[in-house]
């Protein structure tokens, strides 16, 4: 992929580097796991990045602290007012308990249980929010309501510099990796993971990975820019933002070599070898990425050398139940 957005501003490794000081003291340097059971059905070495393991559950707080910490003093009086479906909305809550700065989240009103109550259990002003559509426009009307701070959950270049910390500690973790994949949603994920992977070695492969019912960034890579989705049909509400972000589009365009799509059922299939396998409890969002290799949708070259980043495990017990627990 190439070209690019005009007028949308750079993050940069050393920007990157940067982020990964600032946050270091309270985030998790997550494993990498293997399994020979996993590389003899790929065909292929591969190691998962377990962002399920990181603090609330997904690689979020990496770009939400990081964005706080550049607050300043009037705004984190103020407070942030921010949207999310879950793993955004934890993170936030997180990051502002830590700085003592009010914390107010939009989430959908069909938004996972354990989701929005770890939401209120880190003290964050929790609002439901039924039509999936305006749930930006929601969140605007409270933040100005408020005189706080929007903080969003992808597009934003401290975001993007924090989430791209994956992309340092895989780099140095398995230096030998020659394919990247990591699910998309808005884009704030997979645009700091290739930023710093492309910058270090622009010989790797960074592959996105997105749901079939929640297509906004091939529809972004489409179209020439971001697309609001009219509806999204996917159970991995974890990468069901509604638009791409002009920042993560810009990236992706430069430093991601394509991105694929998967059906639920290819998704719900890695999340049952994960947990039978490997005992990994990953939700669908974080499994995403693992079903494009499961499904062929990412085709292995020789002697590859992969990191699946499995980007979350906030995953609602009564679903998980009832996805596996009849079988």
């Amino acid at each position: 992929m190439n070209g690019s957005a005009p007028n949308v501003p750079s993050v940069e490794l050393d920007d990157i580097r940067a982020a990964r000081e600032r946050i270091a003291a309270d985030v998790h340097r997550t494993p990498m796991f293997a399994s020979r059971t996993l590389d003899e059905r790929v065909g292929a070495t591969v190691h998962l990045k377990a962002e399920s393991l990181q603090k609330t559950g997904s690689f979020k707080p990496r770009g939400a602290i990081h964005r706080i910490s550049r607050l300043t003093d009037a705004e984190r009086a103020r407070g942030i007012v921010t949207v999310s479906a879950g793993n955004h909305a934890q993170a936030a809550a997180y990051a502002c308990a830590r700085a003592s700065i009010p914390c107010a989240v939009v989430m959908p009103a069909n938004a996972p249980a354990v989701k929005v109550d770890a939401t209120r259990g880190y003290g964050a002003d929790v609002v439901l929010h039924d039509d999936m559509r305006t749930l930006f426009q929601r969140c605007e009307e409270l933040r100005s309501e408020r005189e706080a701070t929007f903080l969003h959950p992808f597009d934003h270049p401290a975001i993007v510099a924090g989430t791209g910390t994956v992309g340092l500690e895989i780099h140095e973790d398995r230096p030998t990796v020659r394919t990247v994949l990591c699910g998309v949603g808005g884009g704030g994920l997979i645009s700091g993971v290739a930023r710093a992977t492309k910058r270090l070695d622009p010989t790797i492969r960074v592959i996105g990975v997105e749901p079939v019912g929640a297509p906004a960034m091939t529809l972004a890579l489409e179209r020439g820019e971001p697309v609001r989705l009219e509806s999204v049909d996917t159970i991995a509400d974890g990468l069901s933002a509604p638009f791409a972000g002009d920042l993560n589009l810009a990236i992706v365009r430069t430093d991601v070599d394509t991105v694929v799509l998967v059906d639920d059922t290819a998704i719900l299939d890695a999340m049952r070898f994960l947990f039978e396998r490997m005992k990994l409890v990953v939700e669908p969002a974080g499994a995403a990425a693992l079903a494009a290799l499961f499904t062929g949708a990412v085709p292995v070259l020789p002697d590859d050398d992969i990191a699946v980043v499995l980007s979350g495990g906030n995953v609602d017990p009564a679903r998980f139940g009832s996805w596996f627990g009849s079988s």
